[in-house]
């Protein structure tokens, strides 16, 4: 619920927050799962020790302090994931010309048109991302262009080589470790941070089961990798794939129930049954202490101001979205406890601020107008500031892995 004394957040008082008047900008909201209280969202999962087999284990779980008592607490979307999907809410607004921001892409249609298009803004690594290094610009390794070699050396001191190329790693963080100096690239710290966690989490139990209309049963047959990738898998050891011995090789456990056969007898599943909780709070901060650590050769002012305002509008475009973070976990604002923005001062006290995703997306656009051309964008609002294509051994790693999957070979097998 928006503040009846909040101050409309322009320009101006953006940059007058930027210039001094703030250490952050922060928000806090209270959501509750969409199916009302006491319905169960399942938090992400994590692999499991195998000594540790207790209830939620496959949980971040942890003891918080909330209004001045310990309390258990779940992590329901982690600053990592919160970052991915402001990126992708930033995506789809440079995609829909709604904003100037340089963005890279790769195109990996024809290699693998599932996959389609990759950039700056999808990649793990934002700009910095080996998909991007092992793809050619211009004839050359990315890195080895001049657009790839151009942030290398952007430091705090520095930090207008990147502010160029990719705003975005200067908002959400960058680590140019697989760049020519290695662990020694550079590294700029997160400016905004947003988590959400569930507050009083409870954990429960999950249960599966199937039952097949056809009646096959376990004992039907045994289970073989097939030679022919689109087969999958045979009972026919004549047209199975063989070890060095001869033998025809099972298909996982070689059961049919590997196939998605047989029924499946009901199971209780008490180490990521889901959760219930009081309520899930989320938090976010864009640390303008961390933006007043980054020089822009005497244009300061102007380029921290655009980054404040590209964070005010990654989190506000994210919220627009909504908060489905996965299946079963589905969040919806409590009523009167929305999102609501405040400048932090440096005594401690606050300012409410009012803004709404169409005045960020105003207020990001006039900061960036207000660039000087030192720092100014080279391309237009949906405009990639360059076209990547991935390189032959790039391709082959593509193509490679998708045969080897073809064949039953897990993502993180060696």
């Amino acid at each position: 619920m928006v503040d009846a004394n909040a101050v409309p957040l322009t320009l101006k008082r953006l940059t007058e927050l930027v210039s001094g008047g703030a250490v952050a900008i922060r928000g806090r909201a209270l959501l509750d799962p969409a199916g009302g209280p006491g319905d169960k969202v399942f938090p992400p999962s994590h692999m499991v020790d195998k000594n540790a087999r207790d209830a939620g284990a496959k949980y971040a779980s942890e003891q918080r302090v909330i209004d001045g008592a310990a309390t258990q607490c779940v992590l329901l979307d982690s600053v990592q994931s919160q970052a991915n999907r402001m990126e992708d809410a930033l995506q789809a607004l440079w995609a829909d010309k709604r904003i100037s921001l340089p963005v890279i892409v790769v195109d990996f249609t024809k290699v693998a048109p599932d996959v389609g298009v990759v950039t700056s803004l999808s990649a793990p690594h934002r700009v910095a991302d080996a998909l991007l290094r092992d793809s050619l610009h211009e004839g050359k390794l990315f890195r080895l262009s001049d657009l790839g070699k151009s942030f290398t050396d952007a430091t705090l001191k520095n930090a207008a080589p990147l502010f160029r190329v990719c705003p975005t790693g200067l908002v959400f963080g960058i680590w140019d470790s697989t760049g020519p100096k290695g662990g020694l690239g550079s590294k700029f710290a997160r400016v905004l941070v947003s988590e959400i966690i569930g507050v009083g989490s409870v954990y429960g139990v999950k249960t599966a089961s199937r039952i097949d209309p056809t009646g096959i049963v376990t004992r039907a047959a045994d289970v073989l990798q097939a030679v022919d990738p689109n087969e999958g898998w045979t009972h026919d050891p004549a047209l199975a794939t063989k070890d060095s011995k001869g033998n025809a090789l099972k298909r996982g456990d070689g059961k049919v129930s590997e196939v998605n056969h047989s029924n499946v007898p009901p199971t209780l599943d008490r180490l990521g049954g889901g959760v219930t909780i009081e309520y899930a709070l989320h938090n976010v901060v864009v640390s303008v202490a961390a933006l007043r650590k980054l020089s822009f050769g005497g244009h300061d002012v102007a380029a921290r101001t655009v980054l404040a305002a590209l964070g005010v509008l990654a989190i506000l475009a994210a919220e627009d979205r909504g908060h489905d973070l996965r299946s079963r976990c589905l969040l919806i604002p409590r009523k009167g406890h929305g999102l609501a923005l405040e400048a932090v001062a440096r005594d401690g006290s606050t300012e409410p601020l009012a803004i709404d995703l169409n005045a960020a997306i105003t207020l990001y656009n006039e900061a960036v107008k207000g660039l000087p051309e030192a720092l100014g964008f080279k391309a237009g609002p949906g405009e990639a500031l360059a076209n990547l294509t991935p390189s032959p051994k790039l391709v082959h790693l593509v193509q490679k892995s998708r045969e080897l999957a073809a064949a039953g070979a897990a993502v993180e097998d060696e």
